[in-house]
Parts: C-alpha cells; sequence; structure tokens
C-alpha cells in the first residue's frame, strides 16, 4: 500500500520529484530516465510506471536554463529506450507467450491482455504506433506482438515510428510549453489531464462496445 501510495505522489508531483533527481544526480538524470522509460514499455510487469508525464515534465525541466541538461541528448536517449523496451518487450512475449498469464503473476491481469488483442483486432500492426499513446496497453502491445504471428520485420518498423513519434511529441511539448505560467502554476491538473486524455481512448472504446452489445440484445 506504501508503495502505490508513493508511486501515485510521484506521478502527480513529477514536476517536483524531477527537480530533486536532476538536482541531486545531474548529469546521472539521462540514465534515470533512460531507465524509467525502457522499464515502463520493455518490462510487462511494470506497466505502471509514468511515461507521458515523465517525458512532459521531463522536457519542462530541462527548459529551464538552470537544469543543465540538453533537450537534444535527452530525446536521442529516451527514443532509444523507447525503442529498445518494445524490441525486448517483443522477445519477451515471443519466448513466453500466454504463460505469463496463468494467474501465477498478480501484475499480469489477463484483462490487459484481452483489452491490447481487442485493439490488434481493430487497428492490425499500427496498434504498436498508436499504443504508445495509451497508458497500459503500450506496455503489453509489444507483448503481444510476441506471442502472435507479427514478424519481426514488420514490428521494427512500428517499433521506430512509434518511439519516435511518442517521446517526441511529449517531450517537445513539455519543452515548449510546460514552463508557461498557466501550466507552471497548476501542473498538477496539466498531469491529471494528459492522463485522462490518454485513457480517453480504451474508455470511449468500452463504452461503444457496450452500446452496440446492448442493441444487439
Amino acid at each position: 500500500m506504501e508503495l502505490i501510495k508513493s508511486l501515485i505522489d510521484f506521478i502527480l508531483h513529477i514536476d517536483h520529484h524531477l527537480v530533486e533527481i536532476v538536482s541531486q544526480y545531474q548529469m546521472w538524470t539521462y540514465l534515470i530516465l533512460f531507465l524509467i522509460i525502457f522499464a515502463e514499455t520493455g518490462l510487462v510487469v511494470t506497466p505502471f510506471l509514468p511515461g507521458d508525464s515523465l517525458l512532459f515534465a521531463a522536457g519542462a525541466i530541462i527548459a529551464k536554463h538552470d537544469a543543465g541538461l540538453n533537450i537534444f541528448l535527452m530525446l536521442l536517449l529516451l527514443i532509444v529506450a523507447a525503442i529498445l523496451g518494445d524490441l525486448v518487450n517483443y522477445h519477451v512475449g515471443k519466448y513466453i507467450g500466454t504463460k505469463a498469464f496463468s494467474g501465477r503473476y498478480k501484475l499480469l491481469k489477463v484483462e490487459y491482455l484481452n483489452k491490447t488483442q481487442h485493439f490488434y483486432v481493430k487497428h492490425g500492426g499500427k496498434t504498436i504506433i498508436y499504443a504508445r499513446f495509451i497508458p497500459i496497453i503500450r506496455t503489453f502491445a509489444p507483448f503481444v506482438a510476441g506471442i502472435g504471428t507479427m514478424s519481426y520485420k514488420k514490428f521494427a518498423s512500428y517499433n521506430i515510428v512509434g518511439g519516435v513519434a511518442w517521446v517526441s511529441a511529449f517531450l517537445l511539448l513539455g519543452y515548449f510549453f510546460g514552463g508557461l505560467p498557466v501550466i507552471r502554476n497548476n501542473f498538477t491538473y496539466v498531469i491529471f489531464g494528459i492522463i485522462f486524455v490518454s485513457i480517453l481512448p480504451p474508455v470511449i472504446e468500452v463504452i461503444r462496445n457496450k452500446g452496440k452489445a446492448e442493441q444487439k440484445a
């Protein structure tokens, strides 16, 4: 329970926590953020780690001249982290398969797998790109791709495009707009907004499918 509270606090006040990380670890911040993005995309057991909000907050903090971090270096490193994460996740899925969802591991919930598989049915291979912008599905999409029949060559192309688009979008949005007074003074609400917008597509999809099911009934 304490871990969950700490995680929620980290996500909602991620700007303050990142400032502390930068001030304490300075250049090691590159490695810390690299590992978080890699874990969030590459380890199927850590879908709860911050992704969108972390990238946005990192961009906003780098924009401050006293941060001492380079936006282009951070952009390159986090793109590599996102691509490598999905790559590892794909191969883990190919090796382990659906056995991981036997119920033995509490963090690997079958409903996450089902949601991602449904996403694949609707969007096909482009799911790898679309999923980058949706929490949880982002973590499970490459894993499911590995379980399925998607070739490595096809997956790799979608992975690169999705990784570049996702990291660039949120990191640069934070860099150019995160310093605006209205955003800086209401950063927690901005994080809520990012989370809300991120989970909106699957929520709409669930409501739409429920409506269709009721009509058929």
